[in-house]
């Protein structure tokens, strides 16, 4: 990139973030950058924009998001090469799943992990007596150290015994329901736009109203038995969903 690039400012609405990733972008394509070109370093990047680190993780999120950049976790960004797009919602994957699959790094802030009895709402849905005991599990979800969405599932405890004392800060609830023996085929999935009430916007680092894309989901395992519910909300400016339509 230029040693003279100009810091990402304009008069224009679009927030800083979203001006730095299309100066990134600009410079990647009229300088040809190939995939696997190396990025400048974000301290670099930083001081060259006049920006904060945060700013500049947002805004690289989003490029690798595009299928622009991606991450590689100590070595720092590159450009990322061309990939056909991942239909959704066809399969069913794992947060920790897609951020391998985008060269990105996924970890957690665990915000509760606790057990406590089903109430009869939570019992109806999961197939379960009312009183039975129900890991709750919250995290904020982030990527590269960018918070990106805020999960709250509620897991049928007895199906997954000592999931109540695994540090979920790193490790993957699929891959530790995997180990214990549930294998998970399928989910019901509601998604709808919602605006960020307080509690959510101050997980994320947004302004309270801000949009989120919110996928609320039953999720069962082969036997056709409900494991878990989950509802995760992400930022709206930091999520995107894409499938493929086709006419019959």
């Amino acid at each position: 990139m230029s040693a003279h690039a100009a810091p990402a400012r304009t008069s224009g609405p679009a927030p800083l973030w979203a001006q730095t990733a299309e100066l990134i972008q600009d410079e990647i394509q009229r300088r040809g950058l190939a995939a696997g070109a190396r990025l400048p370093a974000e301290r670099e990047l930083c001081e060259r924009l006049d920006i904060s680190r945060v700013t500049l993780r947002k805004a690289l999120a989003h490029l690798a998001d595009q299928g622009l950049a991606t991450a590689s976790h100590g070595r720092g960004w590159f450009v990322a090469a061309p990939v056909a797009p991942r239909e959704w919602p066809n399969d069913l994957e794992s947060f920790t799943t897609t951020a391998r699959r985008k060269h990105m790094r996924p970890s957690s802030l665990v915000l509760h992990q606790e057990l406590r009895p089903a109430t009869l709402h939570d019992g109806d849905r999961l197939d379960v007596p009312a009183g039975a005991p129900l890991l709750r599990l919250e995290r904020v979800r982030l990527l590269d150290d960018v918070r990106i969405a805020v999960d709250r599932t509620l897991l049928v405890a007895s199906l997954a015994p000592g999931l109540d004392e695994v540090d979920f800060t790193a490790a993957s609830l699929f891959e530790e329901l995997h180990a214990r023996g549930v294998e998970l085929d399928r989910s019901e999935t509601t998604i709808e736009a919602r605006g960020a009430d307080e509690a959510l916007a101050r997980h994320l680092g947004i302004e309270p109203g801000s949009p989120v894309l919110a996928l609320d989901q039953t999720i069962y395992a082969r036997d056709e038995r409900p494991v878990l519910l989950s509802t995760v909300e992400y930022s709206g400016d930091r999520y995107r969903l894409r499938t493929t339509l086709q006419s019959r």
